[in-house]
């Protein structure tokens, strides 16, 4: 079994591919825009990967048939980029992976299209102050409910609701690994986390339900009562003292 322990060579791509993501994802934010097509949004990012000499981490993983997962208001996560278009308000989770030098990396925003209603403008806030708030309390030592708690009660304090099938996971070697981190939990429980840890914390909330039902493709979850959905991720190196964010520019 691989260990969950990344070595100084493998953080320094990890920082590297990081860096690249952040760089593509801001080139991504001031680009996306009502009438584009959420497959144009692909190429760009297609495009922008072969210019920086790096490879898509999703294109391709258990079959994912894109190099960036687009899911727009009700599409909660992994959804396939296609024939959709951009509508002024629209709600726009990108979520993206960046392999460099062997290592991956994995981040996500959710963009408003031009002006949104406000409660749509909270639901971002909130999964934004959930990362947040969750990045402070990681560091060596720290149990996986620790985080959790953390990222749960703040969502449900700003009054949305967590998606509780749908957390934060181990990346690194894989886009998925140990361990699984829910967005919700019970402090002081799970496992340790240690110093050279890389995780992958996604908070992701709805307006109105904590279920998900899955879409004929296979791969985007849809809230099961319609309502919109937020999501926001950073990957983050586990220091002695503290924390380290990847995928920040």
């Amino acid at each position: 079994m691989m260990t969950q322990i990344k070595t100084p060579a493998e953080i320094v791509s990890m920082q590297k591919s990081g860096r690249i993501l952040a760089e593509i994802l801001d080139h991504l934010r001031g680009q996306v825009s009502a009438g584009m097509k959420t497959i144009d949004i692909d190429s760009m990012a297609r495009a922008e990967l072969k210019r920086h000499g790096a490879l898509p981490a999703f294109l391709g993983y258990e079959g994912f048939p894109a190099s960036i997962c687009i899911s727009v208001n009700e599409e909660i996560v992994h959804g396939i980029p296609g024939e959709r278009v951009l509508q002024e308000g629209d709600l726009v989770k990108l979520d993206f992976g960046v392999t460099y030098e062997g290592m991956i990396t994995d981040s996500a925003i959710t963009l408003a299209i031009g002006k949104t209603k406000t409660i749509n403008s909270r639901l971002v806030s909130a999964t934004e102050e959930a990362l947040n708030n969750a990045i402070a309390v990681v560091r060596d030592g720290v149990r996986v409910g620790d985080i959790s708690s953390v990222i749960g009660s703040t969502i449900q304090k700003r009054g949305f609701h967590v998606l509780q099938s749908l957390g934060g996971h181990g990346v690194g070697h894989r886009v998925h690994e140990d361990p699984w981190i829910a967005n919700d939990g019970v402090a002081g429980t799970g496992q340790v986390l240690r110093a050279g840890m890389t995780i992958a914390l996604e908070p992701i909330a709805s307006i109105g339900t904590e279920d998900y039902i899955m879409a004929d493709d296979g791969w985007t979850c849809v809230t099961d009562d319609g309502s919109w959905a937020a999501q926001s991720e950073h990957t983050i190196l586990i220091t002695p003292t503290g924390s380290e964010i990847i995928t920040l520019l």
